[in-house]
């Protein structure tokens, strides 16, 4: 992707610091959190019971719940295949957590995130309630998802996010690329199609850990 030196979601610093993604103490005052459809506070007892299946699962398989260079590896692949500049494979643990990651360089003036972000902020929450693929090659294109934390602090306009479903049923997290630039809509079902690929590549590579 070319570089546009006048890129209004540019940082103006020349090496930024990395940061988290959004958290709950990090939201705009005028701007509500953004909610999956059905995840209201009466699902709490039952997010946990999912969180614990998801833990039980990762240890039993042998997936390590921290940063991989296999899934490090994974990420890029996808944001290349895609022309993204962030790459994510997350799973959806006490915070979402990227043990994949591909972004720009310290030194390409774009925003350097961290490897967490709150569960309830980005689209990959939308993702996990749906248990299916949510392609958004313009989130302004759509009220339901422009109003969203992670639009403001990375200047994100598109986002193509994928399921990681195990064999049993189990939604581990997701996988997705974000974008400053905004996507023709024409290119919508390509790049869906790039991530749901890469969500069964992540799976496989699942399957492949040693069980314990």
């Amino acid at each position: 992707m070319s570089q546009h030196p006048t890129d209004p979601y540019r940082t103006p610093q020349a090496t930024p610091p990395a940061r988290s993604l959004p958290r709950r103490d990090m939201r705009d005052a005028t701007r509500a959190p953004f909610t999956p459809p059905g995840a209201a506070l009466t699902n709490q007892p039952t997010q946990h019971a999912e969180l614990a299946q998801r833990y039980e699962l990762l240890e039993r398989l042998g997936v390590p719940t921290v940063p991989s260079e296999d899934f490090d590896d994974l990420a890029r692949d996808m944001a290349e295949r895609a022309g993204f500049l962030y790459g994510f494979v997350n799973f959806f643990l006490e915070e979402q957590t990227f043990v994949g990651l591909h972004q720009p360089p310290a030194d390409s003036g774009y925003v350097i995130v961290g490897r967490t972000m709150s569960r309830d902020h980005g689209w990959c929450p939308e993702v996990m309630a749906r248990k299916k693929a949510l392609p958004l090659h313009d989130v302004h294109a759509s009220p339901r998802f422009s109003g969203n934390a992670v639009v403001d602090a990375v200047g994100i306009r598109s986002y193509f996010g994928a399921p990681l479903i195990h064999d049993s049923g189990t939604v581990l997290g997701t996988v997705c690329v974000i974008d400053p630039e905004k996507r023709p809509l024409a290119e919508a079902r390509r790049l869906r199609d790039i991530v749901i690929n890469a969500g069964v590549q992540v799976m496989d590579h699942i399957a492949r850990a040693p069980v314990r």
